[in-house]
């Protein structure tokens, strides 16, 4: 059970971590009011294959990310659409002759109805407590008990910071940076946001000033019909020469609530994430990674920074 620590991280090639793995996304499912956590009901379904209480869970397809697969599974177990929220982490055991990683999100119910089917024939909304006595395995009240544990400081605001995506290189380009576009490659991790991020249910979306941070972001502004606030103080320039105006602005943003996305570039991001750490509740002590086309998902607590997960990779699971 690798479910300990507000930092979590879906590294780019999931599937070198484990000897022949079976990759799975999932989600503990709640509803009620999150400042209330005694509010909460969580859900638990029975498959009736496997005669079992357990978390709604399924595999990835191909061409998916692993939050792509969370939803899509959620949504065809149970009918709900969701926001996913905090990840807290991966679970593995063993198959038959592979192993199964199971990723687990907290994801809030917003809509939909259950409808019986082969997969899940009941649903049963209940406390943490109850769920807990329900369940079939301990590896899933394990993961309950830790996402119980994120309800009880909820998440006000959730940041998908973004790196651009992969650009034609600085070598190579003779004009002006800031008209550096993207290349094929990160043409396609643009694209592939649009998937990943959606089941997050983005709010707003910021950029940096370059082309390759707006172009990042336009996918899925176009997909959700939001405009691209465009900002200098979300890009690399203004963090070398005031740095303090671009915490500013976005702690200002942070201020708004909601599930905003901010574009940023590749020196910015590990420093803003960095002061960030140091002022909030959540040390991070290793290197803040930021690789091309990836994202922190970065909650915040009426302003105080409390929890990270690093996606890696927008593009499908390999």
């Amino acid at each position: 059970m690798l479910i300990n620590g507000r930092l979590q991280q879906i590294p780019a090639r999931p599937t070198e971590e484990f000897t022949r793995p079976t990759l799975a996304a999932g989600a503990v499912l709640w509803r009620g009011d999150i400042t209330n956590p005694d509010s909460i009901e969580v859900a638990v379904i029975h498959r009736p294959h496997y005669d079992d209480w357990s978390l709604a869970k399924g595999k990835v397809d191909p061409g998916e990310s692993i939050p792509t697969t969370a939803a899509r599974e959620i949504l065809e177990e149970t009918g709900y659409d969701i926001r996913l929220g905090k990840l807290i982490g991966k679970v593995t055991y063993p198959v038959l002759d592979r192993t199964k990683v199971v990723y687990y999100w907290t994801a809030q119910v917003l809509g939909g109805e259950f409808v019986p089917n082969d997969e899940v024939d009941e649903i049963r909304w209940l406390s943490v407590d109850e769920a807990c006595e329900l369940l079939s395995y301990q590896v899933d009240t394990e993961v309950l008990a830790k996402a119980a544990k994120r309800f009880r400081t909820p998440s006000t605001t959730r940041v998908l910071y973004v790196r651009h995506a992969h650009a034609h290189g600085r070598q190579t380009w003779g004009g002006d940076d800031n008209k550096r576009p993207l290349d094929k490659k990160g043409r396609r991790q643009a694209e592939m946001l649009v998937p990943m991020l959606l089941p997050f249910k983005p709010t707003a979306i910021y950029s940096a000033v370059p082309d390759r941070c707006q172009a990042t972001a336009l996918p899925l502004a176009d997909e959700l019909g939001l405009d691209v606030s465009v900002n200098r103080l979300f890009g690399d320039d203004a963090w070398e020469t005031d740095p303090e105006a671009c915490k500013k602005r976005f702690t200002d943003v942070v201020a708004q609530g909601g599930v905003p996305m901010i574009v940023g570039q590749g020196d910015i991001i590990p420093e803003m994430i960095k002061w960030f750490s140091e002022n909030g509740t959540l040390p991070i002590d290793e290197k803040i990674k930021a690789k091309k086309g990836s994202v922190w998902v970065l909650s915040f607590h009426d302003g105080v920074f409390t929890g990270a997960d690093y996606l890696a990779s927008s593009l499908p699971v390999k």
